[in-house]
């Protein structure tokens, strides 16, 4: 008897019930976040950032509400924007928040004219826009050359960066984890990409619905990891090159600021 609601719940209804109770909770948790932030961060920058982060999970709640009622493609697709942008906003709030962060940096500066950080910003846009690519082949099937070259420029960006911190930074242990971690995910993405389009969108791989659904479900949230790893790798760098500057050129995202 205590099962019978569950019973009810098959296929999208299930998985759309669930979705609804985690965004919920994501809700809760930012609404605590920025007010912790609000009430104890002294860095005014940080406070807003929490404020940001919780008008866009609102934001994100808004849009998935009217997918639901609406079945818009167009609204599924931007959801699944605001979803990776709220979440790499999430990750740059976990690591400015950190005692590592807050600390003086302990590792050699990085003194390389930028070129790791530019590259690292560089990279990370790229893989936020091949995300949005993505939700659009997903959602509507359309644009797979946009998707497929993106996914080219990525790849090759993601090389030149372990190689360029690798080479150069290789006593920055946690910078070149983080490469080769994003490289890593880089293959795995491509042969997830591979057989999410084949088992989605072709005759060629048949497998069953929930199969498809954990393979495309899988790529995203891999596509999710590799944007986390290389915006923290590229706020790392920022970090550390700001630490390389003379003490007369205070590094605004540790210093607490006075309000």
């Amino acid at each position: 008897m205590f099962l019978y609601p569950w019973s009810k719940m098959v296929g999208n209804i299930f998985y759309e019930h669930s979705h609804r109770l985690v965004g919920s909770l994501v809700g809760l948790l930012a609404i605590a976040l920025a007010l912790a932030l609000w009430l104890r961060e002294q860095r005014a920058w940080l406070r807003w950032l929490g404020m940001a982060a919780l008008l866009l999970v609102i934001a994100q709640g808004i849009l998935g509400g009217l997918r639901v009622i609406l079945l818009q493609h167009t609204l599924a697709i931007i959801h699944a924007c605001f979803a990776q942008a709220f979440f790499a906003l999430t990750v740059g709030l976990a690591l400015f928040t950190s005692r590592e962060w807050a600390s003086e940096p302990t590792r050699a500066p990085i003194t390389d004219n930028g070129h790791v950080r530019r590259l690292g910003a560089i990279t990370t846009t790229l893989i936020y826009v091949q995300t949005i690519f993505g939700a659009v082949l997903r959602h509507s099937g359309e644009r797979l050359d946009a998707h497929l070259f993106v996914a080219g420029l990525v790849a090759l960006h993601v090389i030149l960066l372990i190689v360029r911190v690798t080479r150069n930074h290789g006593t920055d242990l946690k910078l070149v984890r983080l490469a080769r971690s994003l490289g890593i995910l880089m293959l795995l993405q491509m042969l997830l990409g591979v057989g999410s389009y084949l088992a989605k969108f072709t005759t060629l791989l048949r497998l069953p619905m929930d199969a498809v659904a954990l393979l495309t479900t899988t790529h995203v949230i891999t596509g999710a990891l590799m944007l986390a790893i290389s915006l923290a790798l590229t706020l790392r760098s920022y970090r550390s090159s700001a630490a390389a500057k003379p003490a007369r050129e205070p590094n605004a995202l540790a210093e607490p600021l006075s309000v």
